[in-house]
């Protein structure tokens, strides 16, 4: 058997419970990518792959992020880069295909997608399922959509993220694996295809499995909102609007979108535009009380 997960916090505590039970006993895929963001368009070629890569880098500041450009004019790429030196380490599409080859060579094999209640997990449940229509029978899907389990404290709750669950409530939620359905494979293949060509800035989910694209700049007034005529550390911007949301959005893309309304002029900035803890934002136009002083 073999588990896969969206991002790599959902692999410890998966990892955890499959330990509790020898009928789940198997390796952990996990894909890194967070397909929820960013661009997708012709994902399903080399060219797209690569210029959502370049995208990530422009993201993690490898990379300058051209003048004027959007997610939406940007050709898309396949994994997440954090720092030049992981980008010699195996990507999603590398991974993609050492999976696809097992399925050929281990006819035996059978895979469990497990997802959670978030766009990331849907998202990639999407792209996997439009490319695995080959080995129908032989791959399953977990979704906790909307469960209740059980907290550290023995309290009821709804999680939105794999990570969030504990490692022995798993052990309930295997009950729900089933094979996808070959109606399956053509709707949700459509579905991320449609998700491709439409290539929003971001993707929000809506309930279920349905995946709502906005623009790249979705948050933008939110993050504008949330900054003040004073200076204050762009991480707690960041922070204040994550914490107002359902389904948080990586604090990388919103550090990206700081960057880009202070390039627009929408926002001022001090400290070095690095990570969100590198550097503050306020409004524009606006002295501060050192400031004034001086």
């Amino acid at each position: 058997m073999l588990h896969i997960v969206f991002g790599q916090p959902a692999v410890t505590v998966l990892g955890e419970a499959v330990a509790m039970d020898e009928k789940m006993q198997g390796e952990i895929l996990y894909f890194e990518d967070d397909l929820s963001v960013g661009p997708l368009f012709i994902l399903d070629t080399k060219d797209g792959q690569a210029a959502r890569k370049l995208w990530w880098q422009q993201l993690a500041g490898i990379q300058p992020q051209p003048a004027a450009v959007t997610t939406e004019e940007t050709a898309p790429p396949s994994q997440p880069v954090a720092t030049p030196e992981e980008e010699e380490t195996p990507g999603d599409a590398d991974r993609f295909r050492s999976l696809k080859a097992r399925l050929k060579e281990e006819p035996e094999l059978e895979v469990w997608i497990w997802a959670g209640q978030n766009a990331r997990d849907v998202c990639g449940y999407y792209w996997l399922v439009s490319q695995l229509y080959d080995f129908a029978g032989r791959i399953h899907i977990i979704y906790l959509n909307n469960l209740p389990f059980l907290n550290e404290k023995g309290g009821v709750f709804y999680p939105t993220h794999l990570h969030q669950i504990l490692p022995k409530e798993f052990l309930k939620a295997k009950k729900l694996a089933r094979p996808i359905s070959l109606a399956e494979y053509e709707l949700d293949g459509e579905e991320w295809h449609r998700l491709m060509n439409e290539n929003g800035g971001i993707r929000l989910l809506e309930g279920g499995k349905k995946i709502r694209g906005e623009a790249t700049a979705f948050y933008d007034k939110e993050l504008v909102t949330q900054s003040g005529k004073e200076f204050v550390k762009a991480w707690k911007v960041v922070q204040q609007v994550t914490g107002k949301l359902k389904y948080p959005v990586m604090d990388q893309f919103l550090g990206w979108r700081l960057k880009e309304l202070i390039r627009e002029g929408k926002l001022e900035s001090k400290g070095e535009l690095k990570t969100i803890r590198d550097f503050e934002v306020k409004l524009p136009g606006e002295q501060t009380i050192n400031e004034t002083a001086s």
